[in-house]
């Protein structure tokens, strides 16, 4: 009963925020916005990214390296790179402000000698990673498929609930539930991983024991297991014909992050090189450092490699150091200055967000992908580059609710909430007096806020052109539907048109048009022509602005990287390959084709679709 009351706490507690606070946004700046006990903190993380980046001041600074080799060698094998560190004898890292600076070192440096002072080797363990819980396969998802949160969800949900194997003649659910905060492995689960590792890879790939993995989500409720096939022996390549590519790839993304949790850690030998540069111009001897890595024994890396965020770095691919003993002389081949600048902290993208909530312990791993994607349908942030950038609306309302209703957007008290909450789970505490005490004060600042919020008009954004019939600028606004372009002279001048995100490439099959973002009725994007109906190209991957080296042909980027489609032509199985057709479709006639591709999936139950040739529209595309 004490999780009965938790969730119905919960979901008192978000109505009482969205019903209450969103009104006062529909008065005073405009109508069809929202507020959330979830939503709201994660647009203010959001908010206050963007302005730690528009205060950031870049500073400049330079670094040194050297090419260095063994002495008397002339191969490449025996070069390697060694940074500038600081001074001999000196803990301090050196800084080198400007160019100024810069050159004198290299002509302090370029007539020294260079000696190998200290060799540091040492064996590395690399541990795998935890199965996926739900925000880490939204994490990884949109780092190595660029899914989004929502995306993600959806087919993962398309997984669990079960595809047509025509090989077991039965729809099977291939993973298991996707909405948990668990890392927890079922014993079956691990005994069945353990025996295909032994089977598929050697005994040298399985660790002693089943490997169990700790906790890391604040107030995790682990009442599920980890996100993981149902069984291991189905692997991704036997169930693909099965599989839209979608499916298949985030399948396969599940099957190899669970199977690597169970392999043998990966073992890496680390090099470290302090070298001595010394008989300067100036008498000043510098540190040198170079580091250099090799796999000694590859373990789960054999099949998987944990992506990475901004501030993360992959040591795992360093090149080897050549074979060098303290006191050996090296060779100077050349020296290297760049210059840098330093950056402002990254915008948050999907994965890095989802990362922030769940360090944070601010909503369930239910909530992550709606929220993403209610901030954005709202218009509060916009998607550039696969970033979450706020527009000026999400500036707008963020800041009233920061100024009245500061503890509903603050990290710590949403934080603390949650806390509560699963207190009430846990049966600590009884959830009726947990909403009385957040309900009095809160209803209090919804009715001074109700008195003082003052109505706050937003600008709408300027389109750059001006109306095709009256003349006067065209803005972009915000609508049911999303963002549209319209004549800012509303309600006298009634014109109004999508708002096409143009790719920057000529369509190749009319000349005239260019390639602009569509989306499908299953909210998949696809690129077609801006003239459509007069010309009906489309194409599932992004065009390239730049032409095939070989033919000079239209090119896409796939994920294994640009392809030309005269060539070689995007289909899902290559067994389907034809030359890509650039032949004009009518209307009726990609209807048709819908309906009769419909209609076979329909009968085949889930079965794979081919990408449309360029020239075919997508079936289901919506213009």
């Amino acid at each position: 009963m004490e999780l009965v009351n938790a969730q119905q706490a919960r979901r008192i507690l978000d109505r009482l925020v969205g019903y209450e606070i969103s009104p006062l946004l529909w008065r005073n700046v405009k109508g069809r916005l929202s507020a959330g006990r979830v939503q709201s903190v994660a647009l203010r993380l959001i908010v206050d990214r963007e302005r730690e980046i528009q205060a950031f001041v870049s500073t400049e600074y330079w670094s040194i390296e050297a090419v260095l080799a063994k002495h008397g060698s002339k191969t490449k094998k025996d070069q390697f790179r060694a940074g500038l560190v600081g001074m001999w004898g000196q803990r301090d890292k050196l800084e080198i402000p400007n160019e100024e600076r810069a050159n004198a070192l290299v002509a302090d440096l370029r007539p020294a000698t260079f000696t190998v002072a200290d060799v540091r080797r040492r064996e590395v363990q690399r541990q795998p990673a935890a199965p996926f819980t739900t925000s880490t396969l939204q994490q990884e998802a949109a780092r190595k498929l660029r899914f989004t949160a929502k995306r993600t969800m959806i087919v993962a949900q398309q997984l669990y609930e079960g595809i047509f194997l025509p090989d077991e003649g039965e729809s099977v659910g291939l993973i298991t539930y996707m909405r948990t905060d668990s890392t927890n492995i079922a014993a079956s689960a691990q005994q069945e991983a353990r025996a295909y590792i032994a089977q598929k890879y050697g005994g040298d790939f399985v660790p002693a024991t089943p490997r169990v993995f700790a906790k890391k989500a604040r107030n995790a409720q682990e009442a599920h297991e980890a996100i993981r096939p149902t069984s291991t022996f189905r692997e991704p390549e036997r169930v693909k014909a099965a599989l839209t590519t979608e499916q298949y790839r985030l399948y396969d993304l599940i099957w190899k992050r669970f199977v690597a949790s169970q392999m043998e850690a990966a073992v890496l030998d680390t090099t470290a090189v302090d070298i001595r540069a010394s008989a300067t111009p100036s008498g000043t001897d510098y540190l040198l450092r170079a580091n250099g890595s090799v796999v000694k024994f590859p373990g789960f890396l054999e099949i998987y490699r944990e992506g990475t965020d901004d501030d993360d770095v992959d040591d795992d691919g360093k090149r080897p150091l050549p074979e060098v003993r303290a006191d050996e002389p090296l060779d100077l081949v050349d020296l290297l200055p760049e210059q840098h600048f330093t950056q402002p902290p990254p915008r948050y993208a999907e994965a890095t967000l989802v990362k922030v909530l769940e360090e944070q312990g601010i909503g369930r791993p239910s909530t992550y992908a709606p929220t993403i994607s209610t901030i954005v349908e709202r218009g509060y942030v916009e998607r550039v580059d696969r970033r979450l950038v706020p527009t000026e609306l999400g500036f707008t309302v963020n800041d009233l609710l920061v100024k009245y209703f500061p503890d509903i957007v603050d990290v710590g008290f949403t934080a603390q909430l949650e806390e509560r909450l699963d207190d009430i789970a846990s049966g600590e505490r009884e959830w009726v007096p947990v909403l009385r005490d957040f309900y009095a004060p809160f209803h209090e600042e919804v009715e001074r806020a109700a008195e003082t919020m003052p109505k706050v008009k937003v600008e709408d954004e300027p389109y750059g052109e001006d109306c095709e019939k009256c003349g006067r600028p065209l803005v972009i606004k915000m609508g049911r539907f999303g963002r549209f372009i319209a004549c800012s002279g509303f309600p006298t001048c009634r014109n109004a048109k999508p708002l096409l995100e143009k790719v920057g490439v000529r369509c190749p099959e009319c000349g005239e048009g260019e390639l602009v973002v569509r989306t499908s009725k299953k909210r998949r994007t696809f690129y077609g022509c801006d003239r459509f109906p007069a010309c009906t190209f489309t194409v599932w991957d992004r065009p390239l602005s730049e032409p095939c080296p070989n033919c000079g042909g239209f090119q896409v980027q796939t994920a294994s990287g640009p392809r030309c489609l005269a060539e070689n032509p995007v289909v899902r199985d290559p067994a389907q390959a034809t030359p890509a057709k650039t032949t004009k479709t009518s209307a009726k006639t990609s209807a048709t084709g819908a309906k009769k591709s419909a209609g076979t999936r329909r009968a085949t139950k889930r079965s794979s679709a081919s990408k449309p040739s360029a020239g075919r529209t997508p079936a289901g595309a919506r213009r």
